[in-house]
């Protein structure tokens, strides 16, 4: 069985984590291997939660769904329209 991906909270709690250690003095190897992460892992990660709080995460990934949804509904929408469109100049 596959390994569940960590939660955004989670991944912020890492990402601190690693902070404290890098600023101790550890190499970024020293720290992902510490943490059970890869060190590509740890720089994506980096790039998409750095500076982030536990809330602004949330409110993150609740945009990117609506975003998601909001979509969807914008590509239903215009295979609907596309659809009339042709009914109506009797291309069928």
């Amino acid at each position: 069985m596959p390994k569940k991906r960590p939660t955004a909270e989670q991944i912020i709690g890492l990402l601190r984590q690693a902070e404290v250690e890098l600023a101790q003095g550890r190499t970024v190897g020293e720290v992902c291997r510490g943490l059970g992460v890869s060190v590509a892992s740890f720089y994506r990660w980096r790039a998409e939660y750095g500076g982030l709080k536990v809330d602004q995460a949330r409110r993150l990934k609740d945009l990117e769904r609506e975003n998601a949804r909001l979509k969807r509904a914008v590509a239903e929408l215009t295979l609907d329209k596309l659809i009339l469109k042709e009914a109506a100049e009797g291309n069928f």
